[in-house]
């Protein structure tokens, strides 16, 4: 009789299981994002994350989320690699413009010569994601 109590638990709890699972997720949608890989000038590291920081701050500001930054840790030749989204809402554009100026960042041409300050090299490259192999043969399929 001992050993046929853990069954009768696992049969009492299972419709409470199911009643919690949730539905699958519905395929998702493919963005535009770009990825940025960065290469920082020797001793601009803290200089460089405090200027992204401020560019996120102003993301925030305006109801966007931030980047998301990885940091090197072992292999190839980078130090810092960014994804965002590749372009900024429509409805969000006049926000950011906002904010971009209340937290100080330069724009146009300045902006260019600020964020060069602190790179040796970088790459931008644009991609469709995030999604998975299924989900993007799934979409290759459809008009």
């Amino acid at each position: 009789m001992r050993n046929l109590l853990p069954i009768a638990l696992l049969c009492l709890a299972t419709p409470a299981i199911a009643q919690t699972a949730q539905p699958a997720p519905a395929a998702p949608v493919f963005d535009h994002q770009v990825v940025e890989i960065y290469r920082v000038t020797a001793g601009q590291q803290e200089a460089f994350l405090r200027f992204i920081a401020k560019c996120d701050e102003a993301n925030r500001l305006a109801g966007l989320p931030p980047r998301q930054l990885f940091v090197h840790s072992d292999g190839a030749d980078w130090d810092y690699l960014l994804i965002q989204p590749a372009e900024t809402p429509k409805d969000k554009a006049a926000a950011l413009d906002a904010a971009w100026k209340k937290v100080g960042l330069p724009s146009g041409a300045s902006f260019f010569f600020e964020i060069r300050k602190y790179i040796a090299g970088h790459t931008d490259t644009f991609v469709i994601g995030p999604t998975t192999a299924k989900d993007y043969l799934a979409s290759a399929a459809k008009p």
